[in-house]
């Protein structure tokens, strides 16, 4: 057990290429939220004074390669179709275009394809950071009273560190998307295991993403499982419900009134969830709270 789980919690933060550039039905839902909230958020700021930042985390190549020949056993993929990425959808809001753009990718190879967008749009304000997103984020300082802006956290699996969102969070000037792993958590997860199972590498991995070890209330005493060393053995419901309602409990506690109860399950062909996709408010005005949550609930129920 402790070799699989420490494989698997590697093996999600260092996926193959296809996992950045592939995508599914679900894509489009993820993008057409993101696209709708970007045009909504430029436009009701764009008679205030603020300069507008996108940063798009995990950024990818720019283009998403929608679905194969033959349907991905794993993702559900089924169509055959490029589509833009969110960055240059980003790029493409023109209502009150971003006054910067940041882009950050580690994968060398992907970060080359950002430079020719960037050159598409040579005129922008464009930054494209070669390196590991989390260290890059924590480093963030924008001044409150100057700027307000938008980031996008779309991690390939597991990457996403709690300690990034605490960051973010504290900045109060970005409203935050994420997609949170569902599917790769699900997979790790044992639905029934005795003390001892989840080994250090994969507790550690859990308590990155979860910012503390409550994930550990996901597993129950279960008498029927039997005894192990006199100690009881223990179960977590099925499904992945319950790894979604602790994470937000979570990120209501750090968010406060700045987090939406309502998100959408991204799902591939097959009806099985792969992310939950999560709105959190930059700033700590009553106003825009109420306004940013109003926006982002919308197009999570219409889209």
């Amino acid at each position: 057990m402790q070799s699989s789980t420490q494989d698997m919690c590697e093996m999600s933060n260092e996926l193959p290429q296809k996992f950045a550039r592939f995508g599914g039905t679900w894509t489009r839902d993820k993008l057409g939220i993101l696209n709708n909230y970007l045009d909504f958020y430029t436009t009701a700021l764009k008679d205030q004074p603020f300069r507008l930042v996108y940063i798009d985390a995990f950024a990818g190549c720019g283009k998403i390669e929608i679905g194969s020949k033959e349907e991905d056993h794993q993702l559900g993929l089924e169509l055959t179709q490029f589509t833009r990425g969110s960055a240059e959808l980003a790029l493409r809001i023109n209502d009150k275009p971003f006054d910067e753009l940041v882009f950050v990718e580690k994968n060398p190879a992907y970060c080359q394809e950002l430079r020719r967008l960037k050159s598409e749009f040579s005129s922008r304000s464009l930054r494209i950071e070669q390196t590991e997103s989390n260290l890059f984020l924590r480093d963030l300082n924008f001044d409150q009273r100057g700027w307000r802006g938008v980031i996008f956290l779309d991690p390939y699996a597991t990457q996403v560190e709690w300690k990034t969102i605490v960051k973010i969070a504290n900045l109060r000037i970005l409203d935050m998307w994420l997609l949170f792993p569902v599917y790769a958590l699900q997979r790790m997860l044992p639905s029934s295991r005795m003390p001892g199972d989840i080994s250090p590498t994969w507790s550690n991995c859990l308590t990155r993403i979860y910012g503390g070890d409550n994930w550990k209330e996901l597993y129950r005493d279960d008498l029927q499982i039997g005894l192990f060393e006199g100690s009881v053995g223990k179960v977590r419901d099925k499904g992945v419900e319950n790894l979604t309602k602790i994470f937000k409990e979570n990120l209501k506690k750090l968010f406060g009134e700045r987090f939406l109860e309502n998100s959408r399950t991204l799902k591939n062909s097959r009806g099985s969830p792969l992310f939950e996709f999560i709105f959190c408010v930059g700033s700590d005005k009553p106003a825009a709270i109420q306004l940013a949550k109003k926006g982002a609930g919308y197009i999570i129920g219409n889209m």
